[in-house]
């Protein structure tokens, strides 16, 4: 049986898309190490990132924009980004597995798995793939958006992303209507 799972990185930031990676293992090729994205290393990260690359049947990313986590709201970013995620599989799954307590609306059976990402390989990967996609994509944001350090904090609310957006205000790619970004942005006196 095919199983693929989900899982997404970017549900907290207060700035950057959503991302969501969808990984179908091949039970032929195991890898060892596969855990919850966020208990490696940023090195071993980057390692198993290339290993799923290479040895998954099938990957894929989806995402959803800044614009669109503002229109929908982050939980309803986060199913479509899953969505288009699973739309660009070019072999499809029996069964999708998520990571959390929520699925996104698709066309095979899925199970949410609270915890899954460290469980369930397939989740593992998926939780590895997106990570590693978004906080790439994060440094880049570092070189366009000087002063905010992107590459350190990957938009996550930490006193050195306060005291940017204090000093430099909102960049676009933040999440302007978040309410944890709304509401910072409020207590810093600053106009979005």
């Amino acid at each position: 049986m095919l199983i693929a799972g989900i899982d997404e990185a970017g549900r907290g930031p207060l700035a950057g898309p959503v991302i969501s990676a969808v990984v179908i293992l091949n039970p032929k090729k195991r890898i060892s190490g596969l855990t919850d994205s966020k208990l490696l290393t940023p090195g071993k990260r980057a390692t198993l990132f290339d290993i799923i690359a290479e040895k998954a049947i099938v990957w894929a990313i989806g995402r959803a924009e800044v614009e669109e986590i503002d229109k929908l709201n982050i939980l309803q970013a986060t199913m479509l980004s899953m969505q288009r995620a699973v739309a660009k599989l070019s072999i499809f799954p029996e069964k999708v597995l998520v990571d959390g307590n929520c699925c996104p609306v698709l066309a095979y059976p899925t199970e949410a798995i609270i915890d899954g990402d460290r469980i369930v390989p397939a989740i593992s990967a998926a939780s590895i793939m997106a990570k590693v996609t978004r906080d790439r994509e994060m440094i880049e944001m570092d070189k366009l958006y000087p002063g905010f350090n992107f590459s350190q904090h990957k938009g996550y609310g930490t006193p050195e992303h306060l005291a940017a957006l204090r000093k430099l205000g909102p960049t676009l790619i933040h999440r302007k209507s978040f309410s944890p970004l709304k509401e910072k942005l409020d207590s810093l006196k600053i106009e979005v």
